[in-house]
């Protein structure tokens, strides 16, 4: 029988707390949530393995490693108001309630972001509201955000993601260039906004973010 309790504790010693991450907020937050039910029930038995997991809609909860490392460089304060693109299922939004003040959860499928209302109810995740919109829009009648957290891949990060950071504000992110990838934060201060890498790491595109075909003519 899958023992659920003993999955998590090994997710956590054997991908999380060896691979640098030392917030002990931050592991207690994977340590106590309950990651099975945030994928579908067929999928709930590997919900702890080091694989992204499918969430259907070409959407992916990501191996816990690259979640907790990427969680870890943004920083999240408490009294933070922070921003999850694309919050699939409510897995992220969840760890993140239990660092920040408020989370708003984005999220345009409508069956993801339904399992996700249901979900976050169940695990008492009561300060995040989920939202429906546009990803690459996001929300700026909601911000400016403290912290902006995409758990998926892009080709590049949108302006418009950029602007709706508060002063001081951190975007975290993975990069893709092709199979390779990199966890990225950006950061606003005095009105200029930086960038650094935090770690390397290759995750799934976020749908409609995957770099621009290149057209070829055959001669």
């Amino acid at each position: 029988m899958f023992d659920v309790e003993v999955a998590r504790r090994a997710m956590v010693d054997s991908q999380i707390r060896v691979n640098d991450v030392t917030d002990h907020r931050l592991l207690s937050a994977f340590s106590t949530l309950p990651r099975e039910l945030f994928v579908p029930k067929a999928e709930a038995a590997t919900a702890y393995g080091e694989r992204n997991v499918p969430l259907g809609s070409g959407r992916f909860l990501i191996k816990p490693r690259e979640l907790a490392k990427l969680i870890q460089a943004a920083d999240v304060q408490a009294g933070d108001l922070v921003l999850n693109i694309g919050a699939g299922r409510g897995y992220s939004a969840a760890v993140l309630s239990k660092l920040a003040e408020t989370v708003v959860a984005l999220e345009p499928d409508t069956g993801l972001r339904e399992c996700a209302e249901k979900i976050l109810a169940l695990v008492h995740a009561d300060n995040v509201v989920t939202i429906d919109g546009d990803l690459r829009a996001a929300v700026p009648e909601q911000g400016p955000f403290n912290v902006i957290f995409i758990d998926a891949g892009v080709s590049s990060v949108p302006q418009s993601w950029l602007d709706q950071l508060a002063e001081g504000g951190r975007l975290a992110v993975f990069e893709r260039d092709g199979s390779a990838g990199k966890g990225v934060v950006y950061v606003r201060a005095r009105g200029s906004v930086g960038r650094r890498v935090a770690f390397d790491a290759s995750v799934p595109f976020l749908p409609g973010f995957e770099p621009a075909r290149a057209f070829s003519f055959a001669g």
